[in-house]
């Protein structure tokens, strides 16, 4: 395994109610451009793949004052987002060609994009 030469954070800070539901989530990480400040966020997912387990990890949080359609956008976003990470890690272009053919029927599905 190749040796890291620097090393960056990311903090996440979520705040919970008196049910330990996600009322706030803050996020900053140390090479942002801009302020170090703690960003406001209203949902986030975070997958981690285990290297001995060979297993995914997984966080989903969403505040609760996220509305269905800005989960319908964060959700289109994110799986247009993983179709281009899967075709730049995988060049398989036939699997990610029908995964994008998914993500237009979603975008299309949740009114996010105009349907054909």
């Amino acid at each position: 395994m190749e040796q890291a030469v620097t090393k960056k954070i990311i903090k996440i800070e979520v705040g919970l109610n008196e049910s330990n539901h996600p009322v706030t989530i803050d996020w900053t990480a140390d090479d942002q451009q801009t302020s170090q400040d703690l960003q406001a966020s209203k949902a986030m997912l975070l997958s981690l793949f285990d290297r001995h387990s060979l297993e995914t990890l997984k966080i989903d949080l969403w505040t609760k004052d996220m509305q269905v359609m800005e989960m319908d956008r964060f959700f289109f976003q994110t799986l247009r987002s993983l179709a281009d990470t899967y075709y730049r890690a995988t060049q398989n272009s036939s699997l990610a060609t029908d995964f994008q053919g998914f993500v237009q029927y979603f975008g299309e599905k949740t009114e996010i994009l105009p349907k054909k």
